[in-house]
C-alpha cells in the first residue's frame, strides 16, 4: 500500500500506558516521535483519538447519567487527550492543528473540511477531537467519517495487538493472525475490528483499515515504508 494521507486512530486507553487512568507522558512522547518520523517521510497525517482513559459514553448508565449526556462527556474527554497529544507533537517539532466537532474557539478550530484538508496539504498534523459532535457515535465512527471526508488513503488503527486474529490472542493461544482480510470476511466471521457503523462507512467508501500495534516504537514508520505490519482490511 502506498499511503500519502492517513487517518491514525488512537484509543484513549492507549494513553494510559501502565497507569490505571489518565495520561502517561511517556506514551505521548513515544507517539509523538513515531508520528514525527512518519511526517518526515512526507505523509500527511490526521489523528482521531478516543477518550476512554477519562470517560466513555457507555459508562454513563453505570453512573446514573443518561446516554446522551454521557456521550457528550466522552467527547470532552477526547478534547483533553487531543490537547495533550498536540503538546507532545509540538515538542517533537511538528506543526499541528486541533480541530473540534464541537465549537470551543478558545481551544480548537471548528471542523471545516476544506480548511482541515488545506492544513494537511501544508504538512500540519490535524488532530480531530469531540468525535462527530453527535451522541451515539463512537470515535471509531468519527475516524471513518473524517477519513472519508478528507480522502485519506487508509485508516490506521493503532492498538496493543499486532493485527486481527481468528480469536482473542490474549485469551486463546492458538489464535492465528490474518495478514490481510476482506470486509466481507470480517463481517461473516464476526471479527471485532471497529463498531459496525464505522466499519460499514469504511467499506462503502472503499477506505482500507490497517490494524497494527502502535505501542511498539517504529511500527508506524515501518508500515508506511511498505513492511508487512498488522492486518489490512480492504475490498
Amino acid at each position: 500500500m502506498k499511503l500519502k494521507r492517513i487517518l491514525l486512530k488512537l484509543s484513549g486507553e492507549s494513553l494510559m500506558g501502565n497507569k490505571q487512568f489518565g495520561i502517561n507522558p511517556d506514551v505521548i512522547s513515544q507517539y509523538a516521535k513515531d508520528i514525527k518520523a512518519a511526517s518526515d517521510m512526507g505523509v500527511e497525517i490526521a489523528v482521531v483519538i478516543g477518550g476512554g482513559n477519562i470517560f466513555r459514553g457507555l459508562q454513563a448508565n453505570d453512573s446514573g447519567i443518561d446516554r446522551v449526556s454521557g456521550d457528550y462527556m466522552g467527547m470532552l474527554a477526547t478534547v483533553i487527550n487531543g490537547v495533550a497529544l498536540q503538546n507532545g507533537l509540538e515538542k517533537a517539532g511538528l506543526y499541528t492543528r486541533l480541530v473540534s466537532a464541537i465549537e470551543m474557539k478558545e481551544i480548537a478550530e471548528p471542523y471545516i473540511r476544506r480548511r482541515a484538508t488545506r492544513h494537511l496539504e501544508k504538512g500540519r498534523v490535524v488532530i480531530f477531537v469531540a468525535g462527530t459532535g453527535s451522541p451515539y457515535f463512537t470515535t471509531d465512527s468519527a475516524a471513518a467519517l473524517r477519513a472519508s471526508e478528507i480522502n485519506a488513503d487508509a485508516v490506521l488503527k493503532g492498538t496493543r495487538v499486532d493485527g486481527i486474529y481468528t480469536a482473542d490472542p490474549e485469551k486463546d493461544p492458538s489464535a492465528t493472525k490474518y495478514d490481510s482480510i476482506s470486509f466481507a470476511e470480517v463481517l461473516s466471521k464476526k471479527l471485532s475490528v471497529m463498531d459496525t457503523t464505522a466499519f460499514t462507512l469504511c467499506q462503502e467508501n472503499n477506505v482500507p483499515i490497517v490494524v497494527f500495534d502502535m505501542d511498539t516504537p517504529g511500527n508506524l514508520q515501518k508500515l508506511l515504508q511498505g513492511n508487512q505490519i498488522g492486518t489490512i482490511v480492504s475490498n
